[in-house]
């Protein structure tokens, strides 16, 4: 019943959010992950830090360095960006069929300070690829592994709401590495 709650909660807010105000969800929860990335020495950055169990971190993630975090998201932008494209063109993505969202979306612990730019890289690609397109609600549908069906539009508020459900796991990651 709580599970059912959730994604109809989950799947409300993004039916009721316009399109501008997700993409301003999504510069302002990257942006929060820019400031904290910028400050991190390449050492820092790379520490793994346990995090306690939280809502949206799965246990294989709570052993995470900032920079897999960052990696983490790159990888996830990524595969909504093609699902974005693709839903928007009436196209299945391609790939994205055959990917397990518990495996192919964790980072390797290569994860370097090259992440920071990266993971900037990723969400102006995406913004600039979504904001050349016509009209996101209504399209082709995708389920995503928890919440269901999501149009084009419902994955583009995903894009900013996945940032959002991490950031206090990377607040903590942070305040690991660095000490505090």
């Amino acid at each position: 019943m709580i599970e059912f709650m959730v994604r109809s909660g989950v799947r409300g807010k993004f039916a009721a959010t316009s399109r501008e105000r997700a993409r301003t969800q999504i510069w302002s929860n990257a942006d929060k992950y820019l400031a904290l990335g910028r400050q991190l020495s390449p050492e820092a950055g790379s520490r793994v830090v346990t995090v306690p169990k939280m809502t949206g971190v799965d246990e294989e993630m709570r052993n995470w360095s900032f920079f897999m975090l960052l990696k983490h998201h790159v990888i996830v932008n990524g595969v909504i960006c093609q699902i974005v494209e693709a839903l928007v063109r009436g196209e299945e993505p391609k790939g994205v069929e055959r990917m397990d969202p518990r495996r192919d979306v964790l980072p390797g612990s290569d994860a370097g300070e090259e992440l920071v730019q990266r993971f900037e890289d990723s969400v102006n690609d995406y913004l600039a690829m979504e904001k050349g397109l016509p009209v996101l609600r209504g399209t082709k549908e995708r389920p995503h592994p928890v919440f269901g069906l999501f149009d084009a539009h419902k994955w583009h508020c995903m894009f900013g709401f996945h940032l959002f459900v991490h950031f206090k796991q990377a607040k903590l990651v942070y305040s690991g590495a660095v000490g505090d």
